[in-house]
């Protein structure tokens, strides 16, 4: 296996984990970048650009970018927490109060805060969208309003695989009056440097490899026992709440499709290259390269907080959610205890964990059915961890 790019003295074993995936667990075209107290100790980049590409295809380079599905969700998350840091959002405030349409339907008591942690009991649409409607953000906002709420908000929580996404872009349009896919390409991805776009300009289209097609989800590879009901058992029901919160774009839409890649879904069509999520991760805990950090202490702790703990009603296991983050545990094993991030559908891993001011972003093209812990992303996590002095 040729693999390019560099690791710094200590951090070998990565590589090593690196090499692995592509020979023992069928990875096809991958990156991986970590940095650690704002400096690159990660840069590695292997396999072909397409996960269909054969010997004589174009390879993957170190701009390679790749669809990186739910960990979307953890850069759109940035947006909300950075309007509450400015003082343009509270994240207690009834989301009615800036969207006044979100009111229908008994949904007065839906928090700001309940959407980042995913008890806001809208986690589906009783009317799926079409792919047409899917891509039109108006479209999705307007669902959400009119759909009635699954629970009582705040009560319980369950993964909103797609409709946090229309949640938050409907919400950061009413503050700001811009989409949350151009929040973010002015308010972090340009201010920190960072290669990763919520709606692709077509000037970067090349760039992106072709991914694996979306897989049915799948059991997560990181859980320690296997749960009473698995998600794909979840899934293959079509009256559960996983089959219908996965179905909310019917049929999902061809993630290769460059009016897909196009279009802001911040619940899931984000693309980035591994670097640019690592450096994402690293500017929300600390300066790189002479570049803002986005967040500050309160809002760090905000955003790593505990909100929701327990079993999901969407994913059927148990997960952990700060405001807007995944936070370690069984389902999302990042680094340790006070590691932040979020898994994309089928791979793809960012996280940062302020304690030992490590970030770390894994981009691949080849999906797998796992929602969460994927076993490739997850041997790079342990590879790290070993790495770091105990």
């Amino acid at each position: 296996m040729d693999v390019n790019g560099t690791v710094a003295e200590g951090f070998e074993p990565v590589r090593e984990a690196f090499v692995r995936n592509f020979e023992v667990l069928g990875e096809r075209g991958a990156a991986v970048a970590v940095y650690r107290d704002g400096r690159r100790v990660v840069d590695l980049w292997a396999g072909t650009k397409d996960v269909d590409g054969t010997a004589d295809s174009a390879p993957w380079e170190r701009g390679t970018a790749q669809i990186v599905r739910s960990a979307t969700k953890g850069v759109a998350a940035a947006a909300l927490l950075l309007l509450h840091q400015r003082g343009l959002l509270d994240l207690d405030a009834p989301v009615g109060e800036y969207w006044p349409e979100f009111k229908a339907v008994g949904k007065e008591r839906v928090l700001v805060r309940h959407v980042l942690s995913h008890r806001a009991g809208l986690p589906v649409l009783d009317r799926p969208l079409t792919p047409e409607e899917a891509l039109d953000p108006l479209r999705g906002a307007e669902a959400v309003a009119r759909q009635a709420l699954v629970w009582e908000p705040g009560t319980d929580h369950g993964y909103h695989a797609l409709t946090y996404g229309w949640l938050l872009d409907e919400l950061v349009r009413r503050v700001t009056g811009r989409g949350v896919g151009d929040w973010i390409a002015e308010e972090i991805a340009g201010p920190v440097g960072a290669d990763l776009w919520v709606g692709l300009p077509a000037a970067e289209a090349g760039r992106v490899g072709r991914s694996g097609r979306v897989e049915a989800p799948g059991n997560a590879g990181g859980l320690r026992s296997r749960p009473k009901r698995s998600v794909t058992e979840a899934y293959d029901d079509p009256a559960s709440l996983t089959r219908r919160a996965f179905a909310a774009i019917t049929p999902f839409p061809d993630q290769n499709d460059p009016a897909y890649r196009a279009a802001s879904l911040p619940a899931t069509n984000g693309i980035a290259t591994a670097e640019g999520l690592a450096r994402f991760y690293a500017s929300l805990v600390g300066e790189v390269g002479g570049g803002p950090r986005l967040f500050t202490p309160g809002t760090l702790a905000a955003a790593r907080a505990e909100e929701s703990a327990g079993p999901d009603r969407v994913l059927v296991i148990n997960t952990r959610f700060g405001l807007g983050y995944m936070l370690h545990g069984s389902a999302s094993p990042f680094l340790d205890a006070g590691s932040f991030g979020h898994p994309g559908r089928g791979g793809s891993l960012g996280f940062a964990d302020p304690e030992s001011g490590i970030a770390f972003g894994y981009v691949t093209n080849g999906f797998s059915k796992t929602v969460t812990a994927d076993a490739r992303a997850q041997a790079l996590v342990r590879a790290l961890r070993a790495a770091l002095p105990a």
